[in-house]
Parts: structure tokens; C-alpha cells; sequence
């Protein structure tokens, strides 16, 4: 009897140790696996962040010498041997402002006559060394093409200026530029510089002198894109393009995807209707958006005879391809709120309405404000949609209203990349992403700042 109870508890105890053994083991392989599955994630976290870093350390290596441009500060005498015009205009006794203003007009037109390429020409001589033997085309290739703009405006702006010496500040011209940044390297042979050998080498000089100097280009935000003077290429035009089309987006978007959501959250009745309408959202969140780019050309030039390259028809792309996003953020922020205040509203005998628009929606406020704001930050950086209207026209105007001919961010940087002279406009393009990145970071930080502070009010 002892032998056989001493067996049975010797049994149990090797039972109860197998089992722990077994309980170990599976522990062990279920801390291995959560081990493997933690650091797996954490590795993709940081490959991930890693591959945006090196990203944005590229744009920021690339766009950040864009910031600086090559000034050249002459001294330029509006030499009457050169400069041969009657003196401006004055008005008389007895003269209408019509007159006096059509005879301005004719002096200026008289001004902008006059070989203004001479009075550049002699500015840059008279920098140089004395004697120092360089062409005329050699020597005007190093200031930009629109140098001679900035001279004449300061002689129409003060016509007593003739015959007199001022100091003007003018743009180096886009090849100068990639010789003094070192974009083009000083071993290539000749023919494969952009400027001849006098010309390089008198550039080196007036950056010994002072004559050139770095500055902070103040041209990349207040110009417009420009072919014949790249060196004073901005983007101007194409913000204001995108800021115009992002005021639509936000006006018509935003309104009617909220209330779409609504509607067929809290109002639609279930049927096969409703069920269509809400697998074609579905559907047309993730058609690609060139297709939209073709709807909009079909819909809005081709249909409606909107202006072409306006951004009030890239602004209802836009909103089209918006639209989804919208609507599904905001249904499920809909869904997400919990029953039992929908329950507690209608109990105190609200309406469906007040329910709604007194008790669930404001809830939901931080949740849609976010998806909204990240939805239109997708739409301002789409570019594909804006090809197909005509958004990458040359357009050398700052838009004034949404229906004048502009272009945008997106489509700017893609202009500047493909531009031919790619040692200058490669930098000028890592700079439009850069000021692209930070609209849409803007875009974020306010996002998160309304969602804050509308949480807080909940």
C-alpha cells in the first residue's frame, strides 16, 4: 500500500513537471515571438524614418544653395552719348491728364527703344581690370538678360538721371551662378563650359573685388518663373496658383463632403441606393488621380468652357478628388461615436436633427478637421490632374483672381525639372519642394492645433 501511494505521488510530481515544462516552454516561444514581432516593428520604424531622412537630407543638401544668388554691384553711368533721347515730359499749363499721360507713354516707349544692352556693357567694363580684352557677348553673358530691365525702370523712375553715376544692384546671370557655386567643374574643357575663358575668369576677379557678391535670393518668393532670365526664375506665381486652388478646395470640399457624410450616415435610409452610392466612394477614393485630371478636362474646359490653365478649374479637380476622402473620414468618425449619446440626446427629447448637429457632430469635429486638412494637403501636392488642363503652361504673371491663367507648386517643380540648363534649376527645384514641404507642414501644424484645442473645448 505505502509502494503503491509513493508511485502515485512520484507520478504526479513528473506530471506536474512536465506540464510546468511544457507551460515554460510555451512561454518561452510566446516571449520570442512577441520579442521577434516588437523588434521587427521597431526596425521597420526606423528603416522607414531612416529612408525619409535620407529624403529630406537630400532636398535640404540640394535645395539650400538655391537660397543664396550671385549679385553684381555696378556702377553705372547713364551716359547721354549712349542714352540719346529728349528729355521726359512735362506738364504744362492747360494740359489734360490724358495728354500729358499719352505723352509719357510715348517717352517711355522711346526709352525702352534704346540699346539698353550698351549701358550694361560699359557698367561691367569699367569693374573690370583696365585693358582687359573680352567680346561683348562674353562680357553680357555674365549679368542676367533682365539687368537692363532694372536699369531702365530706375532711369524712367527719375529721369534726371542722365548724365549722372548711381550704384545699381542686378542679378548674375544663371551661368555665372554654376561657375561661382562650382555646379560645373573648373577642369572640364571648354567646350564643355557654359561661358567662355574670359568670361570665367573675369568672374573670379569681380569675387576677389566685391564686385560679386552672395546674397539671400529674395527672387525665389517674390518673382515669377521666367525663361529668358532663369537666374530671377520664383515662385510666385505658382503659390498664389495653389494657394487659389487650395481656398477652393476648402470652400466646396469641405462643405459638401461633411454633409454628404452626414447624410448618408445619420439620414439615408438602407437601401440599394444608398448601398451604390457608398461602394462608388468607396471606389473613387483610390481611382488614380490622373483620371480625375481627365474628367476635369472633359467636364470643365471641354463641357463648361472654363479657362484653360485657371486655377479655378484645377480647384474642382481638386475638390473632385477630394471629395472621398472626405466623406469616408468623416462617416467614420461618425460610426466611432459611441450609442448611448445618440441614446441620451433623443431621450431628453431632442430631435434627430439637434442630435445630430448638437451632440454628434461637434464631438467629431477633431476627428473630420484633420482629415480634411490631410486631405487637402494631398491635393496640393498632386501634380498629374493639373497637367491634363493645362496647368503647366509658361504663365509669367502673378494670378489676381481664380480665373486667370497660372500655375502651381507641383507643377512647377516639374517644369524646373526638366528645364534644359539642369546645373542651375537641379538646386532651383530641391528649393520649390522645400517651400512646397513647408505649405503642407504649415497645413499639419494648424490642423493640430485647431484639433487641440477643439478636443480640449469636448
Amino acid at each position: 500500500m505505502a509502494n503503491t501511494t509513493a508511485s502515485a505521488i512520484s507520478t504526479g510530481l513528473q506530471a506536474s513537471r512536465d506540464r510546468t515544462k511544457l507551460i515554460r516552454d510555451g512561454l518561452r516561444k510566446r516571449h520570442t515571438t512577441e520579442a521577434i514581432f516588437k523588434w521587427s516593428g521597431l526596425g521597420a520604424i526606423v528603416l522607414a524614418l531612416g529612408f525619409v531622412a535620407i529624403l529630406f537630407a537630400d532636398v535640404l543638401v540640394k535645395g539650400i544653395p538655391a537660397f543664396t544668388q550671385a549679385n553684381l554691384h555696378l556702377t553705372v553711368t547713364y551716359d547721354p552719348a549712349i542714352i540719346k533721347i529728349e528729355p521726359a515730359p512735362v506738364r504744362v499749363a492747360g494740359q489734360s491728364d490724358a495728354d500729358f499721360n499719352r505723352a509719357n507713354l510715348d517717352w517711355q516707349r522711346k526709352v525702352a527703344l534704346l540699346n539698353w544692352n550698351k549701358v550694361v556693357e560699359a557698367s561691367l567694363r569699367a569693374e573690370a581690370p583696365a585693358g582687359y580684352e573680352i567680346g561683348s557677348k562674353d562680357l553680357l553673358a555674365i549679368a542676367e538678360t533682365d539687368s537692363r530691365h532694372t536699369i531702365r525702370e530706375r532711369f524712367v523712375a527719375d529721369p534726371s538721371l542722365l548724365g549722372k553715376t548711381t550704384e545699381i544692384d542686378v542679378l548674375a546671370s544663371a551661368n555665372a551662378a554654376n561657375w561661382i557655386k562650382g555646379n560645373i567643374s573648373r577642369d572640364a574643357t571648354d567646350a564643355q563650359q557654359q561661358l567662355a575663358p574670359a568670361a570665367r575668369v573675369l568672374i573670379d576677379q569681380f569675387v576677389d573685388n566685391g564686385t560679386i557678391s552672395n546674397g539671400f535670393a529674395w527672387s525665389i518668393f517674390t518673382n515669377v518663373d521666367s525663361r529668358a532670365a532663369p537666374a530671377s526664375a520664383g515662385l510666385l506665381g505658382a503659390f498664389m496658383g495653389s494657394l487659389f486652388m487650395m481656398l477652393i478646395v476648402i470652400i466646396l470640399a469641405v462643405p459638401i463632403g461633411v454633409a454628404s457624410a452626414i447624410y448618408l450616415e445619420e439620414f439615408a435610409p438602407k437601401s440599394r441606393w444608398t448601398d451604390l452610392i457608398e461602394v462608388n466612394i468607396n471606389n473613387l477614393a483610390a481611382v488614380p488621380s490622373i483620371v480625375f485630371g481627365l474628367l476635369g478636362a472633359a467636364l470643365f474646359i471641354n463641357t463648361f468652357h472654363l479657362p484653360l490653365s485657371a486655377p479655378l478649374a484645377g480647384g474642382l479637380v481638386l475638390t473632385l478628388m477630394t471629395l472621398p476622402t472626405i466623406i469616408i473620414a468623416t462617416r467614420g468618425a461618425l460610426q466611432g461615436v459611441s450609442p448611448s449619446l445618440r441614446q441620451a440626446a433623443l431621450g431628453m427629447g431632442a430631435s434627430k436633427t439637434q442630435m445630430v448637429f448638437h451632440h454628434v457632430l461637434p464631438v467629431t469635429f477633431p476627428s473630420i478637421l484633420t482629415a480634411t486638412i490631410i486631405g487637402v494637403a494631398q491635393a496640393l501636392g498632386e501634380t498629374a490632374p493639373l497637367l491634363l488642363i493645362g496647368m503647366n503652361a509658361f504663365v509669367a504673371s502673378v494670378p489676381a483672381t481664380p480665373l486667370d491663367q497660372a500655375t502651381a507648386l507641383p507643377v512647377q517643380i516639374f517644369l524646373w525639372q526638366g528645364n534644359e540648363n539642369r546645373n542651375f534649376f537641379e538646386s532651383r527645384t530641391s528649393a520649390a519642394i522645400m517651400v512646397l514641404l513647408a505649405f503642407m507642414i504649415l497645413l499639419n501644424a494648424v490642423a493640430i492645433f485647431l484639433r487641440t484645442r477643439l478636443e480640449r473645448r469636448a
